[in-house]
């Protein structure tokens, strides 16, 4: 079972910039995207009849917004976490036979942090929401965390300290959220990987110099290690400020 999640940063652009050939080549079960910057009726995805499609948009014009496409009908979905809706379209839960994914797009804490409050209390809702869906059956979280986790998920660890994404108290919620049962699987198959990122600035030469960092991330329930394959980033797969990233695992 193949899963992948980008980050397209605006779907529309994205798809003249090669989505299109790009999801049909790496033929997933089921693809998650994220920032797709859409409304309803806005764009008509060409996925193929095989593909459910799932959408949560913004009520805000052009903003945030999810979406997922599945091989695999689910049993469920769900929108939101305390209640089936969320206003910026930040989340998408499915759920399967054996599993849960819940697809996320982060809040970002914002340049001038002033975002940072709210970031840090929607993070402890967001953690409790999983750790409820745990309790029935196994979760996969895939997404934009927003967050850089260990120093060496970043290219300038000690310029960027207390910048968003790398402050003290996300990084501690990135913490706080693995310690409650979950795996990062890249770091559980690549403890030791460096300069691996998915996502660069649009400043000159950063993506081609590898500035980068890694905020996208495949996480899963810790008893889900067995089934696990691989997980891997499609650092050569341009068409957003982000790259996919992949998990393969055992047919659920």
């Amino acid at each position: 079972m193949r899963l992948v999640s980008w980050n397209v940063n605006g779907l529309r652009a994205c798809v003249n910039k090669g989505f299109q050939a790009y999801f049909s080549q790496i033929n997933a079960d089921i693809f998650c995207i994220q920032e797709t910057k859409l409304q309803e009726g806005q764009f008509t995805a060409e996925c193929g009849e095989e593909y459910e499609q799932y959408w949560n948009y913004a009520i805000k014009k052009g903003y945030s917004g999810t979406a997922v496409f599945t091989k695999v009908k689910p049993l469920s979905v769900r929108y939101g976490l305390e209640e089936n809706h969320e206003p910026e379209g930040r989340v998408i839960t499915l759920e399967f036979a054996s599993f849960f994914l819940v697809n996320v797009y982060t809040p970002n804490a914002k340049r001038d942090l002033s975002r940072l409050d709210y970031r840090l209390e929607w993070e402890d809702r967001f953690r409790h929401y999983l750790m409820q869906l745990d309790t029935q059956k196994p979760v996969i979280v895939c997404g934009d965390l927003n967050v850089a986790h260990q120093e060496i998920d970043l290219k300038n660890a000690k310029s960027n300290r207390n910048n968003s994404g790398f402050t003290p108290e996300e990084r501690g919620k990135m913490t706080q959220l693995l310690e409650s049962g979950f795996l990062d699987t890249f770091r559980y198959f690549y403890p030791e990987q460096t300069d691996a990122y998915s996502w660069w600035s649009y400043m000159a030469n950063v993506r081609e110099r590898n500035i980068g960092w890694r905020i996208d991330y495949f996480l899963a329930s810790e008893r889900l290690a067995p089934s696990l394959i691989d997980a891997r980033i499609d650092t050569a797969i341009l068409g957003s400020d982000h790259c996919p990233v992949i998990l393969e695992m055992k047919d659920q």
